[in-house]
């Protein structure tokens, strides 16, 4: 990234020491180079970003000549006299301008307002469109002619040397000056001055904090905001010199130039980190034996400092742990452990017991598991299984009633987990918004406390342990873990892998599902029972490590960030 000490910080000589020293810091901190963007444009139009010359005619004189040419255009009939605006008070002015400076109205030295319409388009003729300009930079992202985009409705006439103000949500900042003569869309205001100007000047005007703040505390229209045309031309404008307006163009130009290798660079450190983290993280994942993941490990470790330096990098990381335990990689095994394929036989006996006791219906043979099947290799002593094999597993809703029918809320009494709940819970799932009556009730079932619930609508596969007793919909699936397993734990960190895999079996719809045979389908690696009680305890460590790592994180970036706000504040 750029400092201020090589080349291109030259161009901030003349602006306060503090920024000029701390440039480089204000750029990193979140939303920095936007804030330093803002800054720039702000010091323009405050007459700080370059000196003022003696010898430069004032802006009081630039003034008479605007006004004289006014006058002269409305003498001959050119144009015709508008309402009078008025006088500008001490209390209005924003700020104080230098000496050689004057504050003006927008209406009284440009033409805003007073577009023409075009009668006829020929083909050649540029057509702009708000869309064609970047938002906040002003920046011409598309030039298009009329016999590439036809225009249907009005469109106003420019001319090269116009801004061009986009006055439709204003908030965009859409502002540039024309290349070349053309016609734009009625939501875009052409505007000259009447006397002689820099145009680019005027854009820069126009974008400024200060000139934003207005235009948004008048702009009206809920949906799709717009300034008036009075407002607009009541709107203050910080008149320079004209040979000053020069200066501050190139400068801000200068200083935009970096900006935007500030933001390159950052965009390109960015994407280097994540390839970084994605190819040193994905090695762990790839590892076959413990030998080799204690390599991989051992390589990664020692670039924590740089490879977890941003929340994203840590969610990754995170990720990986949760893929190392469910591949035996996070836990050494022990040769003593009673085998997983014991602990299924067992789960296997406590279900034909509850069967036979009328506990639970008996469920649908499941195929054998062909080795095509298993994405990956297990451990000695695990087993390949799926969600029915292990405990109770079903939809939350057996029956339909419409959603609306109030009988099946009223009275409220049993607590309704919907699939917003489940993807908001950390974890365990501690709210709910609404309670089933008995009718609601007799058309699911209330699950116990320790489901697993998994969504297969909406949200695919977010999952999370229920904190209470309660129902839910047929979007949600529970899985009541056998007893022999204990708890849902290990199968939570589970579902959380399994997620993209998942997802891809959803249609390419607006509304992504999956189906119960699809989840009830999936392949779980199931470890021995005491290994599994290891796997959990420890990836409960890493991710309270994980937590922190944030926390320090976020907690480091606020402070970058006041500190940045500090210096521009002191500048």
């Amino acid at each position: 990234m750029l400092t201020a000490q090589e080349p291109s910080a030259k161009y901030l000589v003349n602006l306060q020491p503090p920024l000029v020293r701390h440039f480089d810091l204000i750029a990193q901190a979140p939303g920095g180079v936007a804030r330093l963007r803002e800054l720039i444009l702000t010091l323009a139009v405050q007459g700080k970003l370059v000196s003022q010359d003696p010898s430069d005619e004032p802006a009081s004189e630039l003034l008479k000549k605007i006004r004289a040419e006014k006058d002269r255009l409305i003498a001959e009939g050119k144009i015709k006299r508008d309402k009078p605006l008025a006088e500008i008070a001490d209390e209005e002015k924003p700020f104080e301008l230098p000496n050689s400076w004057e504050w003006c109205r927008v209406g009284a030295v440009t033409t805003y307002g007073s577009s023409a319409k075009a009668a006829t388009i020929k083909s050649e003729t540029w057509v702009l469109d708000l869309e064609d300009v970047e938002k906040g930079t002003g920046k011409l992202l598309n030039k298009s002619r009329f016999s590439e985009r036809p225009a249907l409705s009005d469109k106003n006439v420019f001319f090269a040397g116009d801004v061009l103000y986009g006055k439709l949500r204003p908030y965009l900042n859409k502002v540039l000056v024309a290349d070349e003569d053309g016609v734009c869309t009625t939501e875009i205001v052409p505007l000259r001055c009447y006397g002689p100007y820099v145009p680019s000047y005027f854009a820069i005007a126009l974008r400024t904090p200060f000139f934003l703040e207005y235009v948004n505390a008048l702009s009206y229209g809920m949906k799709m905001p717009r300034l008036g045309t009075e407002d607009a031309r009541k709107a203050l404008l910080p008149l320079p010199p004209l040979a000053e307006q020069s200066r501050i163009v190139t400068r801000v130009e200068e200083l935009m130039q970096l900006c935007d290798a500030l933001e390159a660079s950052g965009q390109l450190e960015a994407q280097q980190h994540a390839q970084l983290a994605v190819t040193l993280l994905g090695t762990l994942t790839q590892s076959v034996t413990p030998v080799e993941l204690a390599d991989n490990w051992q390589r990664i470790a020692t670039h924590f400092d740089v490879l977890l330096d941003r929340p994203e990098a840590v969610d990754a990381f995170e990720q990986t742990i949760l893929q190392l335990a469910v591949r035996g990689l996070l836990v050494p095994q022990d040769p003593t452990d009673e085998p997983a394929s014991v602990l299924l036989q067992k789960i296997r006996t406590e279900k034909d017991h509850l069967i036979a006791q009328g506990k639970i219906k008996r469920d649908k043979p499941l195929p054998p598991i062909t080795d095509e099947e298993k994405p990956f290799e297990l451990p000695q002593g695990w087993e390949w299984a799926r969600f029915p094999e292990l405990g109770e597993f079903g939809r939350g809703k057996s029956k339909h009633r419409p959603r609306n029918d109030p009988a099946l809320f009223n009275p409220p009494i049993y607590p309704v987990v919907q699939t917003g709940e489940v993807a908001r819970a950390k974890g365990v799932i501690q709210e709910y918004h609404s309670k089933y009556s008995e009718v609601g009730l007799a058309q699911s079932r209330l699950w116990p406390e320790g489901t697993l619930c998994i969504t297969i609508a909406a949200n695919i596969a977010d999952a999370a342990i229920l904190g209470f007793d309660a129902c839910f919909p047929d979007s949600v699936v529970g899985f009541v873990p056998a007893q022999t397993l204990g708890n849902a734990k290990y199968f939570l960190a589970f579902m959380e892998t399994a997620r993209n895999d998942l997802i891809k079996f959803a249609p390419a719809t607006a509304q992504k599902n999956i189906n119960l045979e699809i989840l009830g389908g999936l392949l779980i690696p199931v470890p021995p029972l005491t290994e599994m009680s290891r796997i959990v305890s420890r990836v409960n460590e890493l991710r309270s490590l994980c937590a922190d790592l944030r926390r320090q994180i976020v907690n480091a970036r606020a402070v970058m960030e006041s500190l940045s706000k500090s210096l521009v504040a002191e500048v």
